[in-house]
């Protein structure tokens, strides 16, 4: 049998729900974010809500240039960090250990896939000199929103071959919603989209179709599993004294991630950092509750809305 060298590579996957930012409007820096200050290889970023959720937004044409800001900023970013490692590596004679084919490692990116539907964009980059091992890129986009179909919530995936390897990244916006029967909502979505992914090709290379046909599945996104506790003045107490193991005990996606539930093939990394939701802007500080144009308040209490799996 033949034996293959096995290759590693540094992935970086991560999501945002920018809540209708734009940059360069707002001065937002992504370096931090982006974990510039280590070395990977590939980047898959996915965002939510990079447009207002509006009727207009949903059911008018594209805003393809929020998504040309966004990539545009990190694409500034990554190839900023680039650039000043090579200079560096100048200044001081540094000798870099070299990929194969004789490739600097510190190489500056590209992005090899992007696609926005409506709100959600998943922007893909990778090191130029592992173009040659990244083969068939392809999208699929899945509405699940309003009426079951439109796309203010829903996901977009993408997947590629990395050498040999079929690598499927869905970034999903999931129902919102604390009300019972929610969860239940959200638990729907994730069966239409794993049920209505489909990445159909015309060739004869037998590639893989579906989410699940892939060597390698990342699931991330806002999926808005909230805390099943029963009052506001619990969850004020448990957040109060910052006890989050308690917290994430009564995670509606720790029971889903159970023998039980939905999410029961799936593996998710060790939670070590307080809920995610919803903070006030430019703050440490939770908002508990939110006022509609009407007046009333409809409560918001914290949670880990956004998950990698």
């Amino acid at each position: 049998m033949e034996m293959l060298d096995a290759v590693k590579y540094k992935l970086f996957v991560s999501t945002w729900n920018v809540g209708a930012i734009t940059p360069p409007s707002n001065p937002i820096t992504l370096d931090d974010w982006l974990d510039t200050s280590n070395s990977y290889d590939i980047y898959v970023l996915g965002f939510q809500e990079i447009v207002p959720l509006s009727a207009r937004n949903v059911l008018g044409p594209e805003r393809k240039e929020v998504a040309v800001k966004w990539n545009s900023l990190i694409g500034a970013t990554l190839n900023k960090c680039s650039r000043a490692d090579q200079e560096e590596a100048q200044h001081h004679h540094k000798v870099y250990p070299m990929k194969q084919g004789g490739v600097v490692d510190h190489a500056e990116f590209s992005c090899i896939v992007s696609k926005q539907m409506v709100g959600i964009l998943v922007s893909v980059w990778a090191r130029k000199d592992l173009f040659g091992f990244i083969k068939n890129p392809c999208v699929s986009c899945v509405g699940c929103g309003i009426m079951g179909c439109l796309k203010n919530k829903g996901s977009v995936s993408v997947r590629f071959y990395l050498r040999e390897v079929s690598c499927c990244f869905v970034c999903c916006h999931l129902s919102s919603g604390e009300k019972e029967g929610d969860k239940r909502l959200r638990n729907l979505n994730l069966n239409d989209i794993l049920f209505k992914t489909d990445f159909a090709n015309n060739s004869s290379n037998n590639l893989p179709e579906k989410i699940l046909d892939h060597d390698c599945v990342v699931l991330f996104g806002d999926l808005n599993y909230r805390l099943s506790l029963p009052t506001d003045a619990k969850t004020r107490s448990l957040v109060d004294r910052e006890e989050w193991k308690v917290l994430l005990g009564k995670d509606q996606l720790t029971f889903e991630l159970s023998p039980r539930g939905i999410f029961e093939a799936w593996n998710e990394g060790p939670i070590t950092f307080p809920p995610t939701y919803k903070y006030k802007p430019n703050s440490a500080e939770y908002c508990w509750q939110v006022y509609d144009k009407s007046g009333g308040a409809k409560r918001r209490a914290p949670a880990w809305l956004v998950n990698l799996n």
